[in-house]
């Protein structure tokens, strides 16, 4: 099969956020790489295509390469993460199979709020929580209770998550809506702070979803404050980063397991992924609040998915394989 494997490159200057951002930004080239290169071997032809600032030369280059399926890397276009699901957009107006999910739930699963009204409608717990819009000047946090978690409304991969976001005091709180406000231009999701184990639970295929081997981080009992930050997900040199280490499979009664499991399937199935998916939950007294869902989670060799396919028995070349055969079915 004739592959075109698609990645967004990040312009000189970011157009919103923190100078740190561009380590996930630019992660989307390192892990078109290895995809590509897992393609190679196993057996499939393969072109890598850079989405950079001019979207018609893309448009061009993927018609001339009558590729028989796009495999779908691209975060975002020209440095605007919420432009990812307008890629996905063109790939389905150039009639073009793509690994991952659509443009609506690219666009749904990216707007937070979104997710959670849809999750709360279906009986799903998720933190409670409330919008701050850019420009609001009166803040009420009267419906909620401390400790609280401040974030972007519509960012993914940890972006604008450090530890002091989550807060005790509505003082705390205003400043840290301020900063999302200023740095990320868009309104600030804030959530009850839910205090319990984090799991990651990755989903594959559609028809059934599998859910593959669960993964807990194991908060060093050190950190402040247990929270998976952005320096905790990509800077592998931070204090943050070494005292988030992973545990796949998670050490869960069959009863956790089967709760995981349960909300993981339906946030899936309700958001419309595709192909492959990732919930992110806390487990507290026996409930699973859901936190994310993320559509298009990273799948390079050493993130968290690829390794919980690893623990199933799958390689990376076979989950890629098995990624690719599923779009194009």
């Amino acid at each position: 099969m004739h592959v075109a494997v698609c990645f967004n490159e990040v312009p000189p200057h970011l157009i919103r956020g923190e100078e740190a951002d561009r380590i996930s930004e630019e992660g989307a080239a390192h892990e078109a790489r290895q995809a590509a290169a897992a393609l190679e071997g196993t057996g499939h032809a393969v072109s890598l295509v850079a989405l950079r600032d001019d979207l018609p030369a893309f448009i061009h280059v993927l018609q001339g390469l009558q590729a028989d399926a796009v495999f779908n890397l691209c975060e975002g276009f020209w440095g605007d993460s919420h432009h990812e699901p307008h890629v996905a957009a063109v790939l389905e107006l150039l009639g073009l199979p793509f690994t991952g999910s659509d443009l609506l739930t690219l666009a749904l699963t990216q707007r937070k709020p979104l997710t959670k009204i849809l999750l709360e409608q279906h009986h799903l717990s998720t933190p409670s929580w409330m919008v701050v819009r850019r420009g609001e000047r009166e803040l009420s946090l009267a419906r909620l209770s401390f400790p609280l978690i401040v974030k972007p409304a519509r960012e993914d991969a940890s972006l604008g998550i450090h530890l002091d976001n989550v807060v005790h005091t509505a003082e705390a709180a205003a400043e840290q809506i301020l900063r999302v406000h200023q740095n990320y231009r868009q309104d600030a999701l804030v959530e009850e702070f839910i205090a319990g184990r984090e799991f990651n639970v990755p989903v594959l295929g559609d028809d059934p979803p599998q859910v593959l081997p669960i993964s807990e981080i194991r908060f060093d009992p050190a950190m402040p404050t247990p929270i998976v930050t952005y320096a905790g997900k990509w800077d592998e040199h931070s204090e943050e980063y070494l005292g988030t280490p992973p545990r796949c499979p998670a050490d869960l009664t069959s009863t956790e397991e089967r709760v995981l499991t349960r909300a993981a399937v339906q946030a899936v199935r309700l958001c419309g992924c595709r192909d492959y998916a990732r919930v992110d939950i806390r487990m507290r007294h026996g409930i699973p609040y859901i936190l994310e869902v993320n559509a298009n989670p990273d799948i390079s060799p050493e993130a968290g998915f690829a390794r919980c396919a690893r623990v199933h028995g799958l390689s990376y070349p076979d989950l890629i394989d098995t990624l690719l055969r599923q779009a194009a079915s």
